[in-house]
């Protein structure tokens, strides 16, 4: 891996698990503009807990050594939960300011997994980057 790619690979992945873990704690506290957010999106308030406790636990994941299954699965909880942010907000017609962090975060999922170092990717034996 060279230099650049392990800088872009830091850089996108801190700033990743920042939002997510940011998101995830108003998420299990609960917040109110987070409860009402999830209302106008047609959400049940509990699903906050959810999200937040996933995203928590995501975050765990992608930043620990080893263990590349997991951190899959977690990439692709992001990626899921970004992309039904983005498509909820869509489906409801709200406006550009509540696509951003969604989307921003769902970027920054793609890139972290993009550049993450061959130490915490599933490698086949047939297949190699």
């Amino acid at each position: 891996m060279t230099k650049r790619n392990r800088i872009i690979y830091w850089i996108a992945t801190v700033w990743l698990a920042l939002g997510m873990v940011s998101t995830g704690v108003v998420q299990l506290l609960q917040m109110k503009d987070e409860v009402t957010m999830m209302a106008h999106l047609g959400y049940p308030a509990y699903f906050l807990i959810i999200i937040g406790v996933w995203k928590i636990l995501g975050v765990i994941a992608v930043l620990i050594p080893k263990f590349p299954l997991v951190k899959e699965w977690a990439y692709a909880g992001f990626f899921f939960a970004m992309s039904g942010a983005v498509f909820s907000h869509l489906a409801i017609g709200d406006g550009g300011k509540e696509f951003f962090g969604p989307i921003l975060l769902l970027v920054l999922t793609v890139v972290s997994w993009y550049f993450r170092p061959l130490d915490r990717q599933m490698i086949s034996a047939n297949f190699k980057k």
